[in-house]
């Protein structure tokens, strides 16, 4: 319509069985976003508790695509964004709560640093403290060394062996990142498309780490700013630990074997599958030395983590799309694997670069 103003954002959320968290982030941006004019798209992946009927009916979403299988995080975010019509695509974890006009100071810092291409927030916990996930350096080989070792845990508060994480980095100024959290991660339009937003094959982590640094190499500067501040309650809709880390640790497979290059690859590999066999020889061990009960059950974690190493190892294969994300590309983009994407050069003139 022609007096319709344009809209500014898209805001996208992933919904999978956290229904009374989603409804508690939508009324919440609802209630803080003043300033901005947005949409909600909202993607439900085949939740099983009510979350498509209650979402159905919320003010705050402007299209629901409820799906009848579990696609996973990225490809979600995906088939929301090829319905995206405003000047940013702003991803929002459904356990979120968005805090003092968050999404208009976001979008307010991105207008005034455009050549960043890549913005985040601050995030707390549901207490309060600070979430420190919301943004991260980039993994290196030392970095996984001090996580596989403990010494990212032992010392927290070092920028040397906690490196990864920031040390003790408050998030309290604005900042140059290596990678913004998928749960509040604004980008714009044109640049996710010209990127074609997340690679498909990551099914959950790891997928904002490679769009990240793939944006990195047309020459995005990932930005956080700690005026735009939200609520992150973190893995709600992830109930099992040792389904988490299989995620996790397949996520981490696939961004060595995509990111570093020979022979640092190999090297990454056999650090990684150092990881669960140390905690679990190491828990098994204090656990009968001193006979706890909660140290032989973390032992049987990581075992169970170790023994499904053939599922994660080798990080993940390629996705075929369903139908929804096939009729999507077709009825937006034209057929799929044609050349309607724009090219990284336009996309940057159209962000006003």
């Amino acid at each position: 319509m022609p007096n319709q103003p344009a809209l500014d954002v898209s805001i996208l959320v992933v919904s999978y069985n956290t229904k009374a968290l989603t409804l508690e982030a939508l009324t919440s941006l609802q209630a803080e976003t003043r300033n901005v004019n947005y949409e909600v798209i909202v993607v439900d992946n085949a939740s099983t508790d009510g979350s498509a009927e209650a979402l159905k009916i919320h003010q705050a979403v402007s299209r629901l695509i409820p799906l009848d299988e579990n696609i996973g995080f990225g490809r979600a975010n995906n088939l929301a964004a090829e319905y995206a019509s405003g000047r940013y695509i702003l991803l929002l974890n459904p356990d979120t709560v968005v805090l003092d006009g968050a999404v208009d100071r976001l979008v307010t810092f991105a207008d005034n640093n455009k050549r960043a291409l890549i913005w985040g927030g601050r995030t707390l916990f549901g207490d309060g403290t600070l979430n420190p996930t919301s943004v991260w350096r980039q993994m290196t080989l030392w970095t996984l060394l001090c996580r596989i070792t403990g010494l990212s845990a032992l010392f927290p508060s070092s920028d040397i062996f906690n490196r990864e994480s920031f040390g003790n980095w408050q998030r309290d100024c604005v900042r140059e990142v290596d990678t913004v959290s998928g749960c509040f991660f604004m980008m714009p339009t044109t640049v996710w498309n010209a990127l074609g937003g997340f690679d498909p094959i990551y099914f959950m982590y790891g997928e904002e780490a490679d769009l990240c640094l793939r944006a990195k190499r047309i020459g995005a500067t990932p930005l956080m700013t700690p005026d735009a501040e939200i609520i992150h309650y973190g893995a709600a809709s992830e109930t099992t630990r040792p389904g988490k880390v299989i995620k996790l640790f397949t996520a981490i497979a696939t961004l060595i074997d995509r990111h570093w290059p020979y022979p640092m690859n190999i090297a990454g590999q056999k650090l990684l599958l150092g990881w669960p066999l140390s905690r679990w020889l190491a828990f098994e061990a204090a656990g009968r030395v001193m006979k706890r009960k909660a140290w032989q059950e973390k032992a049987a974690v990581w075992k169970e983590i170790w023994d499904a190493r053939d599922r994660w190892q080798f990080g993940y294969a390629r996705k075929v799309l369903t139908k929804p994300e096939r009729d999507a590309k077709r009825s937006l983009t034209g057929p799929v694997g044609g050349n309607q994407t724009p090219s990284v050069a336009t996309s940057l003139k159209e962000a006003e670069l």
